[in-house]
């Protein structure tokens, strides 16, 4: 049955803005990319800079028009796997693995030394007392290279498949696969040796560290990486080019600029600027919903689970369909902003400390940041970013009120909590939902609203399934169904997990 109560028109806050039919799927991956990056413990804007970096060397080298387009988007993805390993480096090493991630990439870990001993001494058990951390630290040693081909590992495949369910051709496929590999046999997963490591994944891996040491150390250090790794890590021909272009300047240009990502788009081959069709942007948003849950055990479906709620109480107020599909694109991005806390927290069986409370109180805005920069994303982004709002103004991260806090934003914080509550925790486990439901009524209607609380739980009384026709949602939104590269005819959707 559904609520008559629902709509208030002083609530349905007029959005100004939605996907339009001239947004490109550039324009979102590259966005969502700075996601990517801080899973990865990078600055935002990594991907975008190696993107830059990359697309010049190829330039450089004289690769074709049709392969410079498959390196554009496989450059953009080269980290879609990064959270999939997130929990279990954090196991490994019992430490902050974003900060882990960040500071191997300035660390030669292939080889054995005084550098990679200071690393394991700084970046394992950091915490732990005293013996526990010589145990892991005698541990770590004595399956360092097992542990960090099965992390290479892990990454890659899931970075590959990614690509592939969004749709885009194998070889951007197997670049992702093949990043960690390097010119003397010596990385990972497949120990690859010089040509047999794809041109792709041999760009990408020099243009990110090329990348990572230019904003630490600038731009003399990051030739000198490439020179010290070159024939070990890096294919002579394109260190030469880097070098090359590192010499007029022309590498680094306008890679310090803030919106660098302007200039990333403009490089992208005309014959790749396809149109997001109302498909390619379901499959995208799929795509990262998958990306932010596998961060942890512990948030496992939990941005699907959030969508399936938002629908459902969407549909039980009589909300119009492209509202429907708003709400469930607001919920599967809701979280993506949380890549950049650290399982160490997420994970964490205890409660929080200041620090650990303020790392996570960040996760909204970054989620708003991240999803501001696509076109036509804006109001998504509004909304995504005031999921954890409260009707008193007891929220974060604005400490927005109700006066505030339109009827989109009110869903989504209802939703949001309800999975949070429904779903097994480090600190518990999964809640029945009568004692979800009755959590939940003594903050309506004060800090939740009572409104969209209740839609939820007549929802979930009248039997109906929470997930029914969920990809069918956009059919009637748009038409544009568009392949993600010029060689595909159509993209299937991303299956629901």
């Amino acid at each position: 049955m559904l609520l008559k109560t629902a709509k208030p028109a002083s609530l349905m806050r007029r959005r100004k803005s939605y996907p339009a039919s001239g947004v490109r799927v550039s324009e979102i991956i590259s966005a969502l990319s700075y996601a990517l990056d801080l899973t990865e413990g990078r600055p935002m804007g990594h991907s975008v800079r190696s993107c830059l970096i990359g697309m010049r060397i190829a330039e450089q080298i004289g690769m074709s028009v049709h392969e410079r387009g498959e390196l554009f988007y496989a450059l953009l993805l080269k980290d879609a796997g990064c959270s999939s390993n997130s929990s279990k480096l954090f196991h490994i090493i019992s430490a902050d693995e974003i900060r882990a991630k960040r500071d191997v990439k300035l660390t030669d870990w292939t080889r054995v030394g005084w550098e990679s001993l200071q690393y394991a001494l700084t970046h394992v058990a950091t915490g732990a007392p005293f013996l526990e951390r010589v145990g892991t630290l005698v541990r770590v040693a004595a399956k360092q290279q097992t542990e960090s081909c099965e992390l290479v590992k892990i990454r890659c495949e899931r970075g590959a498949t990614i690509a592939r369910r969004l749709g885009f051709s194998e070889p951007i496929a197997q670049a992702i696969h093949s990043l960690d590999e390097h010119w003397n046999g010596g990385g990972y997963p497949d120990g690859l040796r010089g040509t047999e490591i794809p041109l792709y994944s041999r760009i990408m891996n020099l243009s990110q560290t090329l990348e990572v040491f230019l904003v630490n150390h600038g731009r003399e250090a990051a030739i000198a990486v490439a020179e010290k790794r070159n024939r070990r890590w890096f294919d002579p021909d394109l260190v030469k080019a880097a070098q090359s272009l590192a010499k007029d300047g022309s590498l680094w240009i306008d890679l310090d600029r803030e919106q660098v990502i302007d200039k990333v788009l403009y490089l992208e081959p005309e014959h790749t600027r396809l149109p997001a069709g109302e498909e390619t942007i379901e499959n995208i948003c799929q795509a990262f919903a998958e990306i932010i849950d596998a961060k942890s055990p512990f948030t496992y479906r939990h941005s699907n689970g959030v969508a399936d709620a938002a629908v459902a109480i969407s549909r039980q107020l009589a909300l119009d369909t492209e509202d429907v599909v708003f709400m469930r694109r607001v919920a599967l991005l809701h979280d993506v902003g949380k890549l950049g806390v650290s399982n160490s927290i997420l994970e964490k069986p205890a409660k929080l400390d200041d620090r650990e409370w303020a790392s996570v109180k960040r996760h909204p805005f970054y989620s708003y940041e991240i999803l501001h920069k696509i076109p036509g994303f804006e109001d998504l982004s509004e909304v995504a970013g005031a999921h954890h709002e409260k009707l008193d103004g007891s929220g974060y991260y604005r400490g927005w009120d109700a006066e505030k806090l339109s009827l989109e934003m009110r869903i989504i914080a209802v939703a949001d909590i309800y999975d949070a509550l429904a779903a097994k925790r480090p600190y518990r486990d999964a809640m029945p939902l009568e004692k979800v439901f009755e959590i939940m009524r003594k903050d309506a209607p004060q800090a939740l609203d009572a409104g969209c609380l209740e839609a939820l739980i007549a929802h979930h009384e009248s039997g109906t399934p929470t997930s029914q026709d969920l990809l069918g949602l956009s059919a009637g939104v748009g038409q544009n169904k568009v392949q993600l590269t010029s060689e595909k005819k159509h993209v299937s959707p991303v299956p629901v997990h």
